[in-house]
């Protein structure tokens, strides 16, 4: 079966897609993570208790404004935002490209699967 050349192009711009998000969403942890090491690292630890993050950032906005501030927990958030993200542009993506293709089985597929990817985002 012979690939064509719309398939190929789609193939490497989802390659870059992927390649670009988890480099970029590892740069933004690994910024975040020195930014807290260089506030915080000297702070001692309490392995006894469990502190989770704070409600303050369970949404999107509450993330992305204090990074402009260099809060480093929230460039941390921001970082995994952008990891989690990346799976549904590919998906997006692939749902574009099909659909340019005209191929409706896999664009019902990509649709499918971006239906439960928003589901098990937005509502569980």
């Amino acid at each position: 079966m012979a690939t064509s050349s719309g398939d190929k192009r789609l193939e490497r711009v989802i390659s870059n897609l992927l390649r670009t998000g988890v480099l970029l969403s590892g740069l933004v942890v690994l910024l975040g993570g020195i930014l807290y090491m260089v506030r915080y690292g000297n702070n001692p630890v309490a392995y006894a208790q469990f502190h989770g993050e704070p409600e303050i950032y369970w949404s999107l906005s509450a993330i992305l404004k204090p990074v402009s501030e260099l809060k480093s927990r929230s460039i941390i958030q921001l970082g995994l935002l952008l990891l989690i993200a990346t799976p549904v542009a590919r998906v997006v993506f692939c749902l574009v490209g099909f659909a340019f293709e005209r191929d409706w089985t896999y664009v019902a597929i990509s649709a499918g699967v971006l239906i439960v990817l928003a589901i098990s985002l937005f509502v569980l």
